[in-house]
C-alpha cells in the first residue's frame, strides 16, 4: 500500500521521537507535529491497518519493519535536503520546511544523484 505524504510524516515523527525519547505515544506525535489528538488517532489507525505501525497495550507506538523502512527513507531525505538547502544559503528554518515538502516528491533517481553529489 502506497502511503500519502501525511502517513510518511507520521512515520518520520515516530522515528525522530523514538530516537529522542525512547518511548513514543500518540500525544507525543500530536505535540511534535502540532496536530490534534483525534487527527493522530485516525492516522495511527490507518497506519496500523496498513501494517506500518503497531500500538502496544500501554499505548506505545512501534514502527513495523515496513514502517521503519519508510521512516528511515523519508528522514534520510529530510536531513540531506535540509543540509543541501542550508549549504545553498537558505536559512535553516526555511530549509527544514522546504525539505519537508520536497522529500515526498523527489524521485529516487534524483535523490540518489543529489546524495552522491553531496558526498563528494
Amino acid at each position: 500500500m502506497a502511503l500519502r505524504q501525511s502517513g510518511e510524516d507520521y512515520l518520520e515523527a515516530v522515528l525522530v521521537l523514538r530516537e529522542k525519547k525512547g518511548v513514543v505515544r500518540s500525544i507525543d506525535v500530536a505535540q511534535y507535529l502540532g496536530y490534534t489528538k483525534p487527527s493522530v488517532s485516525r492516522a495511527v489507525s490507518l497506519l496500523k491497518a496498513s501494517g506500518h505501525l503497531t500500538m502496544e497495550k500501554d499505548g506505545r507506538l512501534e514502527l513495523t519493519e515496513a514502517g521503519l523502512r519508510v521512516a528511515r527513507d523519508i528522514y534520510e531525505r529530510h536531513k540531506l535536503l535540509t543540509d543541501w538547502l542550508v549549504r545553498l544559503g537558505v536559512p535553516a528554518e526555511i530549509a527544514a520546511e522546504d525539505a519537508c515538502r520536497i522529500e515526498h516528491d523527489i524521485s529516487p533517481e534524483t535523490f540518489q544523484c543529489l546524495k552522491a553529489y553531496m558526498e563528494q
